[in-house]
């Protein structure tokens, strides 16, 4: 793929410099889905237990959505999740990819970032 991302050489220091090598990171759509039903599964959950009063649980929020998330690193991207180093952007970025996904804004983004091919690599269809 052109203009594969790779991990920074140094820290970044904004979210806007964050941002392509996040969506890098999520470049196949297998990966993205698994990003997308953890956010939404969490997402739930903790509307749920907040509702309920259940506050004991609340950390299976954290699973709930990072548990597919990082399946979808560790077995299909074959990646390190940045929530490790940039724990603050990563969630930003789960979110703005999630949105971008849903408003149909994704595949641009990916081409704008990457190229049509790396669009088109990534599954991304219109």
């Amino acid at each position: 793929m052109a203009n594969t991302p790779s991990k920074p050489e140094t820290r970044l220091s904004s979210f806007t410099e964050f941002w392509p090598y996040y969506l890098g990171e999520h470049r196949l759509k297998k990966s993205r889905a698994l990003h997308y039903f953890g956010t939404v599964f969490s997402n739930l959950l903790l509307v749920y237990l907040v509702i309920t009063q259940n506050w004991i649980a609340l950390p299976l929020v954290l699973v709930a959505g990072y548990g597919p998330a990082w399946v979808g690193h560790f077995f299909i991207e074959k990646n390190r999740p940045a929530t490790f180093t940039y724990p603050w952007w990563s969630l930003a970025g789960d979110y703005k990819m999630f949105y971008m996904a849903l408003t149909g804004q994704l595949r641009g983004e990916l081409s704008r970032l990457f190229g049509k091919e790396a669009s088109k690599a990534a599954g991304e269809h219109s």
